[in-house]
């Protein structure tokens, strides 16, 4: 790879995500097309194993993309943006998403390996009337609710804010009541207007 060298001048011999100078490699950013300096990152091993094993992902090894995501190269721009996409779910890596722009050549190619592409999920979340609920919602609880474990009752007409989907049961919520993080069956709320 004749490029190597073009991508040690580019990041001054650093991975150009999380700045580590150990391990250093060349990674082609896919889908590849011609493999140029300018489709390809030098990346450490560390960043390299947990792109390409997605369950080894460490969330705070990925916290270097808030400064990494605003690179001019359009190479780092997209694996910051799909890695921010596969970190969606922690709430820095979500708001390092929202503050970040690709034009739309760089988010069309970011988008091509269909990473972080949002899918429908199998199975809606329905409150008691049949509404489809999303999360940070707002519900109503239709009925006075035991809390087992914290010994208090969640009544009628309490309106809970901000509430989350469990993803691998439709009929659950979780939502905070009292100060406590609870589970609540979704046949128990409706949706608050």
């Amino acid at each position: 790879m004749n490029f190597e060298k073009a991508l040690h001048a580019r990041s001054e011999s650093k991975c150009e995500l999380c700045s580590a100078t150990e391990d250093l490699g060349v990674y082609e950013v896919p889908p590849k097309s011609n493999t140029s300096a300018d489709q390809c990152v030098l990346l450490c091993a560390a960043c390299c194993s947990q792109i390409e094993a997605p369950e080894k992902v460490a969330p705070h090894h990925w916290r270097c993309l808030n400064e990494s995501m605003w690179s001019q190269v359009p190479a780092v721009q997209v694996m910051a943006w799909r890695m921010l996409r596969r970190l969606s779910s922690e709430g820095w890596a979500q708001g390092l998403l929202d503050m970040l722009y690709l034009d739309e050549k760089t988010l069309a190619w970011a988008q091509a390996t269909d990473e972080g592409q949002d899918h429908e999920p199998t199975a809606k979340h329905l409150d008691s009337n049949g509404a489809t609920l999303t999360a940070g919602d707002s519900v109503t609880l239709i009925k006075d609710l035991d809390v087992k474990g914290a010994n208090f009752t969640a009544k009628r007409g309490t309106v809970v804010r901000g509430i989350s989907l469990v993803a691998d049961n439709p009929e659950h919520i979780e939502a905070r009541v009292n100060g406590q993080r609870i589970i609540i069956l979704t046949q128990f709320v409706k949706k608050a207007s």
